[in-house]
Order: structure tokens, then C-alpha cells, then sequence
């Protein structure tokens, strides 16, 4: 389905594609007339810088997208650095001197991403007189559950609640998030504490 303008309406209409070669053979939608058009040209293929922020380093990469495709803040890509494609999140968009929210691939000038395939998890692990810091890598998309034991950092923990990056703390037991989300999990050494209902 294109939109473009009829010969018989003489205004711009839905047309349906009837047939595909070196030229289109359209039909309208309000007035039923078939006819030929030129091939629209293919969008080309831009390649945007992007900011990789991988925990405590960022590196430049690219993305490739097609010249009309948006791209939105929250959007998962896959960017290029060098011979290494990693699955990101977009957290940040720069068309020249601004910020914003989505844009056209062609007004992008910088997209800020951080990678989601293997991401650190934070552990804060109350011990009863100390809390430990606890670190893990995970999968991007690896779930985590709240009430639920987990090995962690060599230790085995339960999770009393999760802070999430993007929304509130999640205290109820079931409820669950992926570990790219996870701003930092909070619990206990599993067996030795009770989780408070």
C-alpha cells in the first residue's frame, strides 16, 4: 500500500501494489483506475555514530539503519564495533545540538546506548551487621524474582526486592524483572534470614 497521487481523482489516494518491476502497476483505492508508476527509490543505508557504554567503559561504534527508520529512547539495536556486534538499549539521542526523545535515522547525529547482552548486576546482601556489595555479569535478558535464591558473587541469596533502572522497587514476592533492567537487587544469604511479608 502506497500513497500517491491518482490520475482519475487528481488527488493524492491509497493505491494498491498490483505488480513489481522496473515500474509499479498501482491501483486506487477510491477510484478502482490502474496504472504505472516509476519505482520509488530504495531508502539508503546510513551508518550512525553510536556510544556504547558498557558498564564503567564506552566505546564509539556504529548502527546501521535504513534513512526513514525512526528510532526511539528504550529502542534495542544490534552496534557494530569493529569486528564485535553487541545488542544495546538507546538511552540517548543527538540530532546536532539536541536531545531527543525519536527521530529519523537521517537527523541522528550521535545515539548514546548502553549494552544489554551481558550487563552487571549490583547485589547490596545484608549479612545481619553489614551489607555486602555483590557484583555478577548476566545475560541482557536473564530473569530475576523477587523471593526467589540465586547464586551470586560465590554466594547463594535470596532477593528481598529489586530497584529497577527505569520504574519503582519491586518488593511483592513473584514479581520479576530482566537483568538489563535491574538498577540493584537487594537481599539476603539464602537460609539465614527471613524475607519480611
Amino acid at each position: 500500500m502506497i500513497s500517491i497521487d491518482c490520475p482519475v481523482c487528481k488527488e493524492e489516494c491509497d493505491h494498491q501494489i498490483l505488480r513489481e518491476a522496473a515500474e509499479l502497476v498501482v491501483q486506487c483505492n477510491e477510484c478502482g483506475q490502474v496504472h504505472r508508476i516509476p519505482r520509488p527509490p530504495e531508502p539508503g543505508i546510513l551508518t550512525i555514530k553510536a556510544i556504547v557504554s558498557r558498564e564503567t567503559e564506552s566505546q564509539v561504534c556504529s548502527v546501521e539503519m535504513l534513512a526513514n527508520e525512526v528510532v526511539s529512547l528504550g529502542d534495542h539495536i544490534a552496534a557494530e564495533c569493529g569486528d564485535d556486534v553487541f545488542g544495546v538499549e538507546v538511552t540517548g539521542i543527538e540530532t546536532g545540538a539536541k536531545r531527543v526523545y525519536h527521530a529519523a535515522a537521517e537527523e541522528v547525529t550521535t545515539l548514546w546506548t548502553r549494552g544489554i547482552e551481558l550487563v552487571v548486576v549490583r547485589a547490596s546482601i545484608h549479612t545481619g551487621r553489614t551489607t555486602l556489595p555483590l557484583y555478577q555479569t548476566a545475560e541482557g535478558e536473564e530473569e530475576f524474582v523477587v523471593g526467589e535464591a540465586y547464586p551470586f558473587g560465590g554466594r547463594r541469596i535470596r532477593i528481598s526486592h529489586i530497584k529497577l533502572r527505569d520504574g519503582p522497587v519491586l518488593r511483592k514476592e513473584g514479581k520479576k524483572t530482566v537483568a538489563r533492567r535491574v538498577k540493584r537487587i537487594y537481599g539476603y544469604i539464602d537460609g539465614r534470614y527471613q524475607m519480611k511479608r
